[in-house]
């Protein structure tokens, strides 16, 4: 593939791996094939791709797209709910065992169900970082359950004392809950008391929607981490980080 051009003056980003700027994806069920031509284009700025939800538990070609994703030095996630179903059943040895089979490297804690008291959520954190890199989520997946910023900093503080390597704020694909209202606003109280509570580099705020992505960009800078990012959203992710686009190209994403 030709290189892209170096003329222009832009925010420098980090080189792969990277623990700032990370983009972290949303695979919503793609086939080998379509990650293959995804991660051909765009390898280079996808740090995590997450299997949502629970299709790596039903998806067949699972093996096969973790293994096309490690060609291109894109660690795959499971999404958090599968981990919550089987902790409510009492099954995580058994999916720590397949995890390891398929080749993942990665995997989400959450208590997005409501099902887990927050003591058992860092106990499967701290059990779960001796086998992969942990990522830790806090928020619901309803909207009538609505955040409490110091308690949701106080919850991330805690899930990177029991081994997560990063912390996730819950947003959803839809954009509509946890860190945001029904209407995709921001709930700035609620990023800016986590950004008092751990350091900005060790949080990925979902962030699906381009509007919630200019936001962050503008308020937190090119190298903020930006998660549940669908795939083809990447490059104008990117734009964004780096001014090439009208809505930071002034807001200073070039400082």
């Amino acid at each position: 593939m030709p290189e892209c051009p170096t003329f222009l003056k832009l925010p420098a980003r980090a080189i792969k791996p990277r623990s700032r700027g990370i983009t972290h994806v949303l695979d919503s069920g793609l086939t080998p094939e379509g990650i293959r031509a995804f991660l051909g284009q765009t390898a280079h700025l996808v740090d995590i791709v997450k299997v949502g939800w629970g299709i790596g538990y039903i998806d067949p070609a699972l093996g096969a797209k973790v293994s096309i994703c490690a060609e291109h030095g894109c660690p795959v996630s499971l999404g958090g709910t599968l981990l919550e179903v089987a902790a409510m059943q009492d099954r995580i040895g058994e999916l720590r065992d397949w995890a390891l089979q398929v080749g993942l490297t990665h995997i989400e804690v959450s208590d997005g169900l409501r099902a887990l008291p927050v003591s058992r959520k860092q106990a499967l954190i701290r059990e779960l970082a001796a086998d992969f890199v942990v990522l830790a989520e806090t928020g619901a997946k309803e909207g009538n359950y609505p955040p409490t910023p110091a308690e949701w900093g106080e919850e991330m503080a805690r899930d990177l004392e029991a081994g997560a390597s990063w912390v996730i704020a819950e947003g959803r694909e839809s954009g509509t809950v946890g860190l945001y209202r029904a209407d995709e606003a921001i709930r700035e109280d609620l990023v800016e008391a986590i950004v008092a509570w751990v350091p900005q580099d060790k949080v990925i705020f979902e962030a699906p929607r381009k509007g919630q992505q200019v936001w962050f960009v503008r308020q937190l800078g090119a190298d903020v981490n930006l998660g549940n990012v669908a795939p083809d959203n990447v490059l104008s992710l990117e734009t964004l980080r780096l001014g090439l686009r009208a809505d930071t190209v002034s807001a200073g994403a070039l400082t």
